[in-house]
């Protein structure tokens, strides 16, 4: 217990954490399957990811739930220490925030119709002329338009509606989060209909990183050691195995 009050005192100071001598970490307990709620438990992927990193560090953590909204507040007035719940990287985001490591990023695919002919290995230049379509205003038709082989980009409000126009033969291709497609693979009629094509090199940003206060700058050391401890010693991906089917690292 000494040396884990000093711990805690080097991370947080002589108030804040080392009151209650563990580390609180918040999710929102709304986004599965990297965060949910289990009755008023916390569950999923972040959850075991956390408790693997508390673990690394040497550090007893509780999670609690805590609504989106109020995710700044609590960790402004202590009342969590850091933040595990999908929050995306972004320069606004680091004027609040400071970050660990990425512990996760989000790739993504390209589908076509099982029917069609699609070279393999497939190469982007198989794109050109090709109808894809995509959500718009976003890193999925900046990189198709990034490419030399131009295909034509169709843009489209949700990704529902481009998967039906792909359905309906309307599209040869769509591009999009992996998460996302692989729902639409998983049911009847995508199952039926399409198949992943190529995962593409599509810039997504920094990733998804752990928030804690701005000031927390020893927290975010350790977080970031423990997020490549459980990376080389294979832990990550035994937890990841039990919520997605692929890669996220």
């Amino acid at each position: 217990m000494a040396r884990l009050a000093f711990v805690l005192a080097l991370i947080f100071g002589p108030s804040g954490a080392l009151a209650q001598a563990q580390l609180r970490i918040a999710v929102e307990g709304a986004y599965p399957p990297f965060n949910y709620a289990e009755g008023q438990e916390p569950a999923g992927f972040e959850v075991d990811l956390g408790r693997a990193l508390c673990e690394a560090m040497g550090l007893p953590c509780t999670f609690v739930l805590q609504d989106w909204d109020g995710l700044h507040a609590a960790l402004k007035e202590k009342r969590i220490d850091a933040i595990m719940s999908s929050m995306e990287i972004t320069p606004e985001r680091r004027s609040r925030y400071r970050f660990s490591r990425p512990y996760y990023r989000m790739p993504s695919l390209l589908i076509g119709r099982r029917d069609a002919d699609i070279p393999d290995p497939f190469n982007t230049t198989s794109l050109a002329g090709k109808r894809v379509g995509v959500v718009e205003d976003g890193e999925f038709a900046a990189y198709l338009e990034s490419l030399p082989a131009k295909p034509e980009i169709r843009l489209y409000h949700k990704l529902d509606d481009a998967e039906l126009d792909l359905l309906a033969e309307r599209l040869d291709f769509v591009l999009g989060d992996k998460l996302e497609i692989q729902s639409f693979l998983q049911s009847r009629e995508g199952g039926d209909c399409c198949r992943p094509v190529a995962d593409l090199p599509v810039d997504r940003g920094e990733g998804y990183g752990v928030a804690v206060r701005k000031g927390d700058r020893g927290l975010a050391e350790m977080f970031d050691a423990a997020i490549a401890k459980v990376i080389a010693d294979g832990t990550y991906d035994r937890i990841r195995a039990k919520y997605l089917p692929f890669d996220i690292k």
